[in-house]
């Protein structure tokens, strides 16, 4: 089937059915909406490179990914994010390009990116604090939009984030109700944006009653089962141990459950566990019951989000930087309960 066809059965301009597949923000959603249902239903496939001769588009979105000897991009997290952006792309006739370079070699990859006309815009991903690419992308005049924010660069820019500040205080506050106060801290890498948010969260929260932070109780590095299941075990064979633990990321967690029953302590009893879940489609947090309390935000439903967020940008350039900051829910599961002895 091709454009006319399609057209025809709509009862639309060809025009409009196009600028309704591609996400002009002009296009009322309802006609939208419908333009996409037939367009699928009747097999209806954009001719990408046909679209991209008549626009002067290049119909592709990159993801440049930093490989770097601190932190892994390329993780449990990052495809679901994908999955998420991909089905967009797919429904407006994107493609997707992903790169994966040493962290020397990024500037020139976005470089390359602008002067081959390879991609119409970038998603940034994994920010840290003080990121050069965001002054970079701005000078090159390439669309992009950040996964997350960089807390010290003032000029403005689109981006799309969890408040990762409220919900690691929320977390605290709730295991500072239960009577906990020796709270650990599992982090992923503090020079991340995301990771240094939510350990102010988590300060916050310490200060508000007044409780002295400990920084052995404090660890920070890459968010896999071992570090959680490391750290676990060296906290409780020390002196004074947590009576309960916050982790970053439910991978982090699940290490963290393991080093629990090894040291033959009783999860939700004698040790309370919240992890950030960014709802993982093939590592869920348990089924009918949460197996963690959780403070939780779809990753998936990020990418998606960010995704059109970028896109429109594109169709309308000019147009005010897009900013989005999400809540994440708290969701009680089966790993919490109040402190043995309340201090």
């Amino acid at each position: 089937m091709n454009l006319r066809e399609l057209s025809d059965i709509l009862g639309l301009s060809q025009t409009t059915v196009s600028r309704a597949l591609n996400g002009f923000p002009e296009v009322k959603e309802e006609t939208r909406r419908r333009v996409r249902e037939a367009a699928e239903k009747h097999g209806y496939s954009p001719d990408t490179r046909a679209r991209s001769l008549a626009t002067g588009r290049a119909m592709a979105i990159g993801h440049v990914i930093p490989v770097s000897s601190q932190h892994q991009m390329a993780n449990v997290v990052f495809a679901d994010f994908i999955a998420g952006a991909g089905e967009v792309y797919g429904n407006l006739g994107y493609d997707m390009l992903i790169s994966f370079v040493t962290d020397d070699e990024q500037e020139q990859t976005y470089r390359n990116l602008v002067r081959k006309r390879s991609v119409d815009g970038v998603i940034v991903h994994g920010p840290v604090r003080d990121d050069f690419r965001i002054p970079l992308l701005q000078e090159l005049e390439l669309p992009f939009l950040v996964h997350g924010r960089s807390s010290d660069v003032i000029s403005s820019y689109s981006w799309l984030d969890v408040d990762n500040v409220q919900a690691l205080r929320r977390a605290t506050a709730y295991l500072i109700d239960q009577g906990h106060r020796r709270i650990a801290l599992l982090n992923g890498p503090e020079h991340m944006d995301f990771a240094w948010r939510r350990r102010t969260g988590y300060l916050n929260a310490l200060h508000e009653v007044d409780i002295t932070e400990d920084p052995y109780l404090m660890r920070d590095g890459e968010m896999t089962e071992p570090f959680g299941y490391s750290s676990t075990v060296e906290m409780l064979r020390s002196d004074n141990p947590p009576s309960a633990i916050l982790t970053s990321s439910i991978v982090i967690a699940l290490g963290v459950r393991r080093a629990i029953e090894e040291c033959g302590r009783t999860i939700g009893k004698e040790i309370s566990v919240i992890c950030f879940d960014d709802r993982i489609s093939y590592l869920p947090n348990g089924t009918e019951e949460p197996i963690f309390t959780a403070v939780r935000s779809s990753v998936s439903d990020a990418g998606k989000r960010c995704a059109e967020l970028l896109i429109e940008q594109i169709n309308t350039p000019g147009t005010p930087a897009a900013q989005e900051l999400w809540r994440a829910d708290l969701i009680l599961g089966q790993s919490t309960g109040p402190a043995l002895q309340k201090v």
